[in-house]
Formats: C-alpha cells, sequence, structure tokens
C-alpha cells in the first residue's frame, strides 16, 4: 500500500533527470528538468509535500541515486524496465511521459523494483565483469597473431597452442622485413599485456573468494604471500563458484503474483 502523500518517477540519464510527481491529497502534478547530480535531485524532491517516495528505472547510470536517497531518508524504488506496465497501444514515449508513467504506477504499487546491490556486490560484479572483457581482448589478441603467422605459412606444431612450450616458440619467431617483424611484436606484445591483465584480475578474485570463505568459517583469511601465484582463479574450489555467480548475477525481487 502507497503510504506517502507524493509519489515522483524519474527519467534518469546521463546528463539529465526528467522529473515527474503527484501530490495525493490536491492532485496537484510537478514537473521538472534536473541536472543528474544528486544532491540536485533529492533537494528537488525534498521540496515537494512530503512524505514522498520515489521510483526510476534501472539503467546504465547504476544505483547511486537510489543509495543517496536512502541516505537521506527517502524511500526510492529500482524499477524493473521489462516489467512496467504501458498503456495498450500508447506508442508515444518521451522523457517527461515516462517519468508520469512511473510516478503513476509507484501509487498504484505496481512497480517491480530490482534489488539494489551493496557497495561491495557491485564492485564484485564490475570485477567480474572487467575479467570477461579482458579474456575478450586476449582471444582476439591471440587470433591476430595465429593469422599473421599463418599469412607467412608459419604454424605450431609442437602441442596445444599457448601453452609456456608455445609461448618460448614465439619468441623465437624473426622476420626479415622491418615493417613485418614490427607488427608481429606489436600483436605478441598485445597478447603479453591481456594475460598480464587477465592475471591481475584473477588473483583479485581469487582474493575476494578467500575472504569470503574465511569470513563463512569464521576463521581469518592466510596472507596474500600464501595465495597462489598467476591466474588463482582456475585454482579455487568452493566458494569459487559461489562468489562469481552470485557477482555476475542480475537479482530481481520479483513482486508476487
Amino acid at each position: 500500500m502507497f503510504t506517502e502523500r507524493t509519489s515522483v518517477g524519474l527519467d534518469v540519464h546521463a546528463r539529465s533527470v526528467v522529473a515527474a510527481a503527484i501530490d495525493g491529497e490536491t492532485g496537484e502534478v510537478f514537473r521538472k528538468r534536473l541536472t543528474p547530480g544528486n544532491n540536485d535531485v533529492i533537494r528537488w524532491v525534498r521540496s515537494l509535500p512530503g512524505p514522498s517516495a520515489v521510483v526510476y528505472e534501472a539503467g546504465p547510470t547504476g544505483f547511486g541515486l537510489a543509495r543517496a536517497f536512502a541516505s537521506a531518508g527517502i524511500r526510492c524504488e529500482v524499477a524493473a524496465p521489462s516489467k512496467i506496465q504501458r498503456p495498450a497501444g500508447d506508442r508515444v514515449k518521451t522523457d517527461a511521459r515516462d517519468a508520469m508513467l512511473l510516478a503513476r504506477l509507484l501509487r498504484l504499487n505496481d512497480i517491480v523494483s530490482v534489488t539494489v546491490p551493496s557497495v561491495q556486490r557491485e564492485a564484485a560484479r564490475d570485477l567480474v565483469r572487467a575479467r570477461e572483457d579482458v579474456r575478450g581482448d586476449l582471444m582476439r589478441a591471440r587470433h591476430r597473431v595465429s593469422k599473421l603467422l599463418l599469412r607467412q605459412g608459419i604454424v605450431y606444431y609442437g602441442g596445444h597452442a599457448w601453452t609456456g612450450t608455445h609461448l618460448v616458440w614465439l619468441r623465437r619467431q624473426h622476420f626479415d622485413a622491418p615493417g613485418l617483424q614490427l607488427a608481429f611484436d606489436a600483436e605478441h606484445e598485445a597478447v603479453l599485456q591481456a594475460e598480464a591483465r587477465r592475471d591481475r584480475l584473477e588473483q583479485s578474485l581469487f582474493a575476494g573468494c578467500v575472504l569470503q570463505a574465511a569470513g563463512d568459517e569464521g576463521g581469518s583469511a592466510p596472507p596474500p604471500s600464501a595465495w597462489p601465484p598467476g591466474p588463482g582463479l582456475t585454482r579455487v574450489t568452493g566458494n569459487r563458484t559461489r562468489i562469481v555467480s552470485e557477482a555476475a548475477m542480475d537479482d530481481v525481487a520479483r513482486a508476487p503474483r
């Protein structure tokens, strides 16, 4: 049941926030285009007849605004975009109309909210995304090296590619043409840099797994000197799957049907 006096809908973008509010007692409607700074948005909401509740759609701007409202003591819901009920036949979509729709749905308790993650959980998600990004970068860099060598008729037959033996073989490749040598060196260096970035990120993920495991078991984490070197993520068992999957998944708290 909606208990606040004013319902506020925000259409949040990177460079602007379009706001609409409905006073439940007088029926008055308030509209405003705001800068995306959290303080400006909260200041405007506080100027409305209170108490107020706020809703905006989950999106690329993240959850910083929701946390700012929570710190200010104002209830804020972050709506799941795919669950917003739009009027049939309504094909006109503007920022102002979206904000007003959100304000009306909030007053009707028709908002399906997503869970606002903690700062630590969101940081873990970003770390997992960064690791996935660098894995893609590494795969593309390796492909470029392989295709460059293939165009010169050079193919590695010494076993599995990208093992220690293969990397030693790569370092022995030299070309008479200066341009070709420079191109190979650049592509090979990109592979080495991507591998180093991957290892750093996986080590950080491993550290997070160790700390969570220690906390779950009521013990203390081993010092960093005891962590395995290199890509430690592949060496973690038990809580490794839980940490990575929890950080990567999108938690959506569904309303009862």
